[in-house]
């Protein structure tokens, strides 16, 4: 009668673990909202970025208009369960320290006008980070989340 109750405990105890291991490697389920937000964000970046050989205070309202945005959807992600990949990313291109999205808003408020050399390579880095996040988001499959975790990994 004991031995049997304590094969019961060690297999409750071992199903426990093995749901807790599964739980915490969940990943999101696609979220449309998400998707969307994440390409309009692209395209308003992507022509925004493009003003930067001009003058930044001609788009200051531009850029704090689409600095909010991307808050606002960094602060969506943060509260998505099982969300941490994306947030993460969001949180390294939302740094302004680094140079990716933010960080390139930050620098050419800093400058006041960037060079096309520059400009060229930065929206290069800036796309393709966001091409992997939207990639991420709408296929949520093992490549795209490998990739999406390389690049944060450089980046922190």
């Amino acid at each position: 009668m004991k031995h049997s109750k304590l094969k019961r405990l060690a297999l409750l105890i071992a199903v426990s673990f093995a749901i807790s291991s599964c739980t915490s490697t969940r990943t999101a389920l696609f979220d449309q909202y998400s998707y969307e937000k994440t390409i309009e964000l692209k395209v308003e970046a992507t022509k925004l970025m493009s003003k930067a050989t001009t003058p930044y205070n001609s788009h200051k309202e531009e850029v704090e208009t689409l600095l909010r945005n991307i808050e606002k959807l960094s602060e969506y992600e943060k509260n998505k369960p099982n969300n941490e990949i994306t947030f993460e990313m969001w949180k390294v291109l939302n740094d302004k320290e680094k140079n990716l999205l933010v960080g390139f808003f930050k620098r050419w408020e800093t400058k006041g006008i960037l060079s096309p050399v520059f400009l060229d390579e930065s929206k290069k880095q800036v796309l393709d980070a966001l091409d992997l996040l939207i990639q991420y988001e709408s296929k949520k499959d093992k490549e795209s989340k490998d990739a999406l975790l390389e690049l944060i990994n450089l980046n922190t």
